[in-house]
């Protein structure tokens, strides 16, 4: 199972990897290619995809984590080079969603209506687990969340089936989802925003697939996470392995740190152009 990012805010240095606010992340294990989220703009994607010497039409699947356009802004762009791709989702995914900024509403959700989503893909939504290909899995919602969770106080969405002009409520992230792949050391917990929480996506992951994760990469959404949570999620942690870390998009600089100084090598960051393997008999090895 070899794992690469894809799309990231950092870009390994001296790469001819192309940065940019989102995340993206491309699988390869023995049945086939998975793309996890699209970035935020077919531009970096489909330039990115090509530096990885993967074209469109090689993707057998495309998961999204949650319907922000960081997550799904190259979404029209690849569905144009690969008509009918099974792209596979929550069922909230195509709620409208925004963001506040200086006073003004913004629109941040995914960048296509439903209708023609359903058009130019094979859409397949469910709030269960998926298996997208042997191997390969949604973890589906993350509906029991005791611990904090990933928010921001400035995502919003209106109440379902409310007209233009009512009152804004907290973005619930319902479908905020990540993935989970079946390697030979173990499970790895892929993950887009996290907005469900760190926390309860890995207890999740325990009660659904029966193991912790071996490790755990991507965007975990503590860029605001104070210092009892980040308290609480070393302690965690540390009973749970602790498990690797490559981190990157929406961590947050504090967390990093925090995590780094806990445990050591067993954190490193995961830029644009990381990637990772795990394979029969040797350990995960980033690159």
């Amino acid at each position: 199972m070899r794992l690469t990012c894809l799309v990231d805010n950092a870009v390994r240095p001296h790469s001819r990897y192309q940065g940019e606010h989102g995340l993206a992340f491309l699988v390869e294990a023995e049945a086939g290619r998975v793309l996890f989220d699209t970035g935020a703009s077919g531009d970096v994607l489909l330039h990115n995809l090509g530096v990885a010497g993967v074209e469109p039409a090689e993707i057998d699947a495309l998961v999204l984590s949650h319907g922000h356009r960081d997550h799904t802004g190259g979404l029209p762009a690849l569905l144009a080079r690969r008509p009918g791709l099974p792209v596979y989702a929550h069922p909230d995914l195509p709620r409208e969603r925004f963001s506040r900024r200086e006073g003004e509403m913004r629109s941040v959700g995914i960048p296509l209506p439903l209708e023609a989503l359903r058009r130019q893909a094979d859409l397949r939504l469910s709030a269960e687990p998926q298996e997208v290909l042997p191997g390969v899995w949604t973890t589906g919602e993350i509906a029991d969340r005791p611990e904090p969770e990933g928010r921001s106080d400035r995502h919003f969405v209106r109440a379902v089936g409310a007209k233009p002009g009512s009152p804004w409520m907290a973005d619930p992230y319902r479908d905020d989802m990540a993935l989970v792949l079946e390697t030979a050391q173990g499970l790895v917990l892929v993950c887009g925003c996290c907005h469900a929480g760190l926390l309860n996506t890995l207890f999740h992951v325990r009660r659904v697939f029966g193991r912790d994760p071996v490790a755990v990469v991507g965007g975990t959404h503590l860029i605001a996470a104070d210092e009892s949570h980040l308290r609480r999620l070393v302690e965690v942690l540390e009973r749970m392995g602790p498990p690797t870390l490559y981190l990157n998009h929406c961590t947050g600089r504090a967390a990093y740190v925090t995590l780094a100084l806990a445990f050591g090598e067993r954190v490193a960051p995961f830029p644009a152009g990381a990637v990772v393997e795990w394979g029969e008999g040797s350990a995960d090895q980033a690159d």
